[in-house]
């Protein structure tokens, strides 16, 4: 009777508490620089065919490539992201003296084409007429309080400038570091994947890489493209504050939440200042913007991974909802994983139980001619 083997217990357990002091003292000492590089790992992975493209069309030098993107990065999302809250911090106060002055402030009476529109013109004028009535002390002195609050968390995030200027650069920095030395961290991601997971861990690094790089397109792209469209419309419309409404479009995009309210907001005030002509041409306008969404974002994410896009959208905004800003990239890589791995293990029940029910094949006679039995 073959003895059992004997497991030394103290040893395993000794090794896996090594093992996690190790890792948590590692994440410990990189706690400073981990967000940077969680977002660099993010644009290097979602720009590396950008960088093949610029290193082919320069002879194959991957450090003049190197510059030419981080440069590149310094224009497309540095600057963007730099001039919304600079812009949003160098309004703070204006900002603060409009939503204090809140209850002071007295709605006009209703316009008298707005009784004309159909269906909801009626019903439309007495509920401005209502708030009219209020007076100072009405539904918006009501509302005053939250809007200070939440006035005054938006310009608390937005004045930290100089924190956010240098964790900018520090992702920068990390970007330059990750593209010079891509491929020799994508090999050594592949090695620990498959040493995890011998069947399927190659494919689940380039899973990753897919997500990342579809939400990156998906999501920063067709924000970049209705901001700009937004702030451009704002702008020929002559509402104030354009620089200001871009701002905030932006950041509404990147949080799934749509540019449409503020320019709808935009469209009210052109109509509560008798611009009836912009306002009709504004609101065409954000109409066709706020459609962009439904039209580039699916392209844009298709092109780069194969996935439910059901999936991708519950992964954003899940992941923006539990993460925050991050969670935008966390959120839809997690459930691309899972929904791979999910597929892969119901691939290799199906195929398990299909062997199993799979005919025998015969004995053939070979086993008769056996050399070893051969005399």
């Amino acid at each position: 009777m073959q003895a059992r083997p004997t497991v030394d217990l103290a040893r395993i357990m000794l090794g896996v508490l090594a093992l996690s002091l190790l890792i948590g003292g590692s994440l410990y000492i990189l706690r400073p620089f981990l967000l940077a590089l969680v977002w660099a790992t993010m644009i290097v992975v979602a720009t590396w065919p950008a960088l093949d493209a610029v290193q082919r069309r320069l002879r194959g030098h991957r450090g003049p490539a190197v510059v030419v993107m981080l440069l590149a990065l310094m224009v497309v999302i540095v600057l963007p992201i730099y001039g919304a809250v600079s812009t949003l911090a160098a309004h703070a106060d204006e900002i603060t003296t409009l939503v204090t002055g809140l209850p002071n402030y007295t709605l006009p009476p209703p316009p008298n084409w707005l009784a004309s529109l159909p269906l909801v013109g009626a019903r439309a004028t007495r509920e401005w007429q209502t708030l009219t009535d209020a007076g100072p002390g009405g539904v918006l002195a009501t509302l005053q309080p939250y809007a200070v609050r939440v006035a005054g968390w938006l310009l608390a995030r937005a004045s930290a400038i100089g924190a956010l200027v240098l964790h900018l650069l520090l992702t920068v920095f990390i970007c330059g570091i990750l593209y010079t030395k891509g491929e020799a961290a994508g090999r050594i991601v592949t090695r620990v994947a498959q040493c995890v997971a011998p069947e399927n861990g190659a494919a689940m690094v380039r899973l990753v890489e897919h997500a990342i790089r579809g939400v990156a397109l998906g999501v920063v792209v067709t924000a970049l493209a209705q901001s700009a469209l937004g702030g451009l419309g704002v702008w020929v419309a002559g509402v104030p504050y354009a620089g200001v409404l871009t701002a905030i479009l932006f950041i509404f995009c990147l949080a799934q939440l749509g540019p449409l309210l503020p320019l709808l907001a935009s469209v009210a005030w052109l109509f509560m200042h008798d611009a009836r002509l912009a306002a009709i041409l504004l609101l065409v306008w954000s109409i066709g913007v706020t459609a962009l969404d439904n039209i580039l974002r699916p392209i844009l994410i298709r092109r780069a991974i194969a996935l439910p896009m059901i999936l991708i959208l519950a992964g954003v905004l899940g992941g923006l909802l539990a993460f925050g800003m991050i969670g935008l990239f966390i959120g839809p890589v997690l459930l691309a994983v899972t929904y791979a791995l999910m597929l892969a293990w119901i691939d290799t029940q199906e195929a398990a139980r299909a062997a199993d029910n799979a005919p025998a094949m015969p004995d053939t006679p070979r086993a008769a001619h056996n050399p070893a039995t051969h005399e």
